[in-house]
């Protein structure tokens, strides 16, 4: 078998020519450089010997691999991990971690059968980059395996199993044999520019670790652009986040059970597409399940006729991103709190079918520790608003003047701060006051019966109001 390599030995290079006194012209130099060369006659290249430095680019057809994708691949890629691990080091990265300094494992664009793992033989490694080319599942490929395990085999007992691996422009095929990515206890994982289909269990698994990075990349058990007859019955989950400090970035999902599921904190998502499946078939866009503290950011993303659900959020923002088909968020109550919550500026829109924005589950105990929830200037078009801040009006002749806020507010029979205006065209000066606010209604009444307009501003998270109330203040002390 010949394995080709690729490299520069440097340790091996000519020694630089002598220093030359500033007294020769550059004239002079360079008529000697052409008499030393016509007049020593030309040697044989030495052979690189056996202690050169090895090349940094494995490539796995050099190890036997096949690009047809006709015979099995899998100990020729394994070979070809299994050298780069091994390769020169570059000092640490980590504590534990060895700095392979940039090695490539490359896929030379094959398509390769693997009918195992390509599973990571040793723990303790950074700085490689596998990339550039296609993995399909064999038939027989373990039902629960992954394409690429970067769970290692044998661990080295540091704090962190890999930093810095890259997989990159990949395509991944499961074959409906299990999943694409496993990424274990690793730090500052890029996954991007991939293509991972055919799964059935997870396209990507992040479990412990953090700073996994996965961008530019698609997802979905079934190729598909919408519309699948089949849609009903898609499973598994595109993503699965258990880890701290991971970013989902430009990501589309078009086809799971589940596009993307949470279950650790401090987690950003931005520009994510989801129509793995949708809401009315059972599917779920984005499962935060991460009950107590959440710590996740939600912004710029399209969520496609699938919504969100979040269990006890504490600490979640949704905000600039767009919701279509009736897509939806829901709270989900464990324990009954939602806390530290911004749900701003997004759009929904729906077909006319009385769907709320904003929904609450709440079959294991209602939620009753809310507090600095802001659910406010989203926009609906075909859909039902919801909103932690509503406002309205009411005119009569009377004493007593009702605003019922139920079709808008989201938790029932909460108020917990409101403001009002009342004006009158009569002669009188009345004293009026607030009476009420149990139900979600708010109630004004006045010592006398007089005409007048009332106009209420009712805050369910506590925040919008004081934060208006600052901001009256200081525009008054600008007067």
């Amino acid at each position: 078998m010949a394995v080709h390599v690729y490299g520069d030995d440097t340790a091996n290079s000519p020694k630089a020519a002598p220093h030359f006194s500033r007294k020769h012209s550059y004239h002079s130099h360079l008529r000697n450089m052409f008499l030393e060369r016509d007049s020593v006659s030309p040697t044989p290249a030495s052979t690189p010997s056996s202690a050169s430095p090895k090349p940094l680019v494995y490539h796995v057809t050099s190890y036997g691999a096949d690009p047809t994708g006709k015979a099995d691949s899998t100990d020729a890629i394994l070979a070809a991990i299994s050298d780069a691990l091994k390769g020169p080091a570059n000092g640490f990265l980590m504590q534990g971690i060895v700095n392979l300094g940039g090695a490539r494992v490359d896929l030379d664009g094959g398509n390769y059968l693997i009918s195992r793992p390509i599973q990571f033989p040793l723990a303790g490694r950074g700085n490689l980059v596998i990339h550039g080319g296609s993995l399909t599942a064999s038939d027989d490929f373990p039902d629960n395996g992954y394409l690429i395990d970067l769970s290692p085999a044998s661990n080295n007992g540091s704090g962190y199993n890999y930093e810095f691996v890259t997989l990159r422009d990949l395509f991944l095929d499961s074959n409906f044999r299990g999943g694409g990515i496993q990424v274990i206890n690793s730090l500052r994982t890029n996954i991007d520019n991939c293509y991972i289909t055919h799964f059935n269990t997870q396209g990507i698994q992040v479990q412990g670790g953090h700073e996994t990075y996965i961008r530019y990349s698609y997802l979905g058990q079934h190729i598909t652009a919408g519309g699948d007859p089949g849609e009903r019955n898609f499973s598994g989950t595109a993503i699965a986040l258990s880890g701290n400090d991971n970013s989902i970035t430009d990501v589309v999902i078009f086809s799971a059970a589940t596009g993307i599921l949470i279950s650790g904190q401090a987690n950003t998502l931005s520009g994510v597409h989801c129509y793995n499946k949708a809401t009315s078939f059972g599917g779920t866009g984005i499962y935060l399940k991460t009950p107590g503290l959440t710590q996740t950011r939600i912004v710029n993303s399209y969520l496609d006729f699938t919504g969100i659900v979040a269990e006890d959020p504490v600490q979640l923002t949704i905000s600039s991103s767009f919701f279509l088909g009736d897509a939806y968020i829901l709270f989900k109550s464990i324990n009954g709190v939602v806390n530290g919550v911004n749900i701003v500026d997004n759009m929904f829109s729906g077909s006319d079918n009385g769907i709320d924005i904003v929904q609450l589950e709440q079959s294991n105990s209602p939620f009753n520790q809310i507090d600095q929830v802001v659910i406010d200037r989203n926009n609906v078009k075909g859909m039902k608003l919801k909103a932690t801040v509503a406002r309205g009006s009411v005119q009569g002749n009377g004493s007593s003047w009702t605003t019922d806020f139920n079709s808008v507010l989201v938790f029932p029979d909460l108020i917990k701060q409101v403001q009002y205006t009342f004006i009158t065209n009569g002669s009188s000066f009345p004293v009026h006051a607030l009476r009420n606010v149990s139900g979600n209604k708010v109630v004004i009444q006045s010592d006398v019966a007089v005409p007048a307009s009332v106009h209420v501003i009712a805050d369910q998270g506590g925040g919008f109001l004081l934060k208006l109330i600052k901001e009256i203040v200081f525009f008054g002390s600008c007067l």
